[in-house]
């Protein structure tokens, strides 16, 4: 979110928008009606507390409180890609101007630099604050790489809190790179992405092979086989983001593991790996270490990378699961399924989807109204009866709380000409048949033939062999579906012969209306 008011409007701004805020901070004899312009005055019903009907300004706030609001206000701002939005308060009044130089740590108050002149210059002219380095956004052309280079390489480092270069050109990323292998003692962020280019390796050096206040750490396409070196000297890093790292930039994984259970602070962690080959397996450990503040954690790479990471941590706090395999024959699975069935949360889940692309399978679980997926696997392949089997062959009875789900959506994304007409059926019933307690199963446009025509095959004695406690079935049609479709007919009248009838409905994927029966 981006303020840009007029400085005669910013007063009314901050403090509309934080009304409820301030009398919460007030004591009950100055809680009326917050005002900026005009007198408004507040009548307040009896209580114990003395209290005055004079009309209160924020001029008339303390100094502490003062604080409070710009540091909510700075909160708001910390992801705004212009870093300096706070300099329109320092320049309301004299008195913001003292409160807010007044409080640089609790309002985190840097300089943000994007080498558009030199550094030099706007140093120049600002108190002593630290400096944040970077480019603006991977759209922004218009920062000078050189000066960016020579501000990292100047004595003013020391200064320099946050680096975050986006889309670094590749003929740029051996200056900038040796203009990095200084210490940075004051480093707490770090953001580098390249381009997709091959680029030379960072070396052992980087940073000075230490960065003892660094809490969040985020390379794309960055190959840097030391990394484990700085992580080791990194113990109060919160969140580590590793994507697409090139062949060159493999990262041991033992050296992984010695890393990361020095890392008790660390709450994110993503590793995506853009190479699908792996050495030989380690030996498996006799114990694990233990990453206490984990919640969340993203893998992208081979099965067998994950498996021997998960046999050598424990992460007792996980919430959120997100994996990503490339295709293989055999998923040999167990600390993975280990994992998945100790999570609590994974456990409580009744919501599920099978999302199905031209080049990859996604399954994905919810809690209650949920839109984030608390596990979400996915899995890369082309050709759609190798996307089912995978998912089946993973998605197997080793995952407990598959028993318990009781809503499904099966969706496509577009026309998917790889799908084929003679595709055996029993792919869709593997994938299907450990969901035992599924009432409510939902069909897009396209899956609902391919799948009804497996379930047609279940007709007769095997009737409720296959989601046995399947209830209602949506599907996604226009006005013209205007009863149950002859590719699921068969279906339908066996289980309501049977005892357990199962109803028909359209639905409207773009409305959400799902509760239109269908006559057989």
């Amino acid at each position: 979110m981006s303020f840009r008011l007029p400085i005669r409007r910013l007063r009314y701004h901050v403090s509309s928008l934080c009304t409820g805020f301030i009398q919460s901070l007030l004591p009950c004899t100055v809680r009326s009606l917050i005002t900026i312009g005009g007198p408004c005055r507040a009548s307040l019903e009896a209580s114990p507390c003395e209290h005055r009907q004079d009309p209160v300004t924020i001029n008339t706030l303390p100094d502490h409180v003062l604080v409070e609001i710009f540091h909510f206000y700075m909160i708001m701002e910390e992801w705004s890609f212009e870093m300096n939005e706070w300099h329109t308060l320092v320049h309301a009044c004299q008195r913001w101007r003292r409160v807010m130089f007044a409080s640089p740590r609790r309002l985190n108050l840097r300089l943000w630099y994007a080498g558009k002149r030199p550094m030099s210059e706007m140093l120049d002219v600002w108190p002593v604050l630290p400096v944040a380095v970077g480019n603006n956004s991977a759209f922004d052309q218009s920062s000078s790489w050189e000066n960016i280079a020579v501000a990292l390489e100047s004595e003013h480092r020391h200064r320099i809190c946050q680096i975050q270069l986006w889309s670094i050109p590749t003929s740029e990323w051996e200056r900038l790179a040796a203009a990095m292998q200084n210490p940075f003692p004051k480093l707490t962020h770090l953001w580098l992405f390249t381009g997709y280019d091959t680029v030379t390796s960072l070396p052992d050096s980087f940073l000075g092979g230490s960065a003892p206040l660094l809490r969040f750490l985020r390379l794309e396409n960055c190959p840097f086989p030391g990394l484990p070196k700085v992580l080791l000297s990194s113990n109060q890093l919160v969140t580590l983001f590793l994507f697409n790292i090139p062949n060159s930039g493999y990262i041991s994984l033992q050296d992984l593991v010695t890393a990361l259970s020095v890392l008790s602070r660390l709450e994110f962690l993503r590793l995506e790996f853009r190479s699908s080959r792996y050495p030989a397996r380690p030996p498996p450990p006799l114990t694990r270490s233990v990453l206490p503040a984990l919640t969340t954690l993203y893998f992208h790479g081979v099965h067998e990378y994950l498996e021997d990471l998960l046999a050598q941590i424990e992460v007792p706090l996980l919430e959120v699961l997100d994996v990503a395999f490339s295709m293989d024959i055999n998923f040999v699975l167990p600390q993975f399924h280990r994992l998945i069935s100790q999570v609590e949360s994974f456990n409580s889940c009744d919501r599920a989807t099978v999302h199905i692309h031209d080049f990859i399978i996604q399954f994905q679980i919810f809690t209650g109204t949920n839109t984030l997926p608390e596990l979400k696997l996915e899995i890369r392949c082309i050709k759609l009866d190798w996307q089912l089997a995978s998912l089946a062959q993973i998605c197997s009875s080793s995952f407990p709380f598959l028993s318990t789900l009781v809503h499904l959506d099966i969706m496509d994304f577009g026309f998917q000409p790889h799908w084929t007409d003679d595709m055996e059926t029993t792919q869709w019933l593997e994938l299907l048949a450990p969901f035992t307690a599924m009432k409510d199963l939902h069909l897009t446009h396209q899956v609902a033939p391919h799948v009804c025509q497996a379930l047609e095959e279940l007709a007769g004695e095997r009737v409720t062999e296959i989601l046995p406690a399947l209830q209602n079935i949506f599907l996604e049609g226009h006005k013209s579906l205007g009863s149950v479709p002859k590719y699921i007919e068969g279906f339908v009248a066996t289980r309501n012969l049977s005892g357990h009838p199962v109803a028909v409905h359209r639905w409207d994927i773009g409305r959400g209306i799902d509760d239109e029966l269908l006559p057989i």
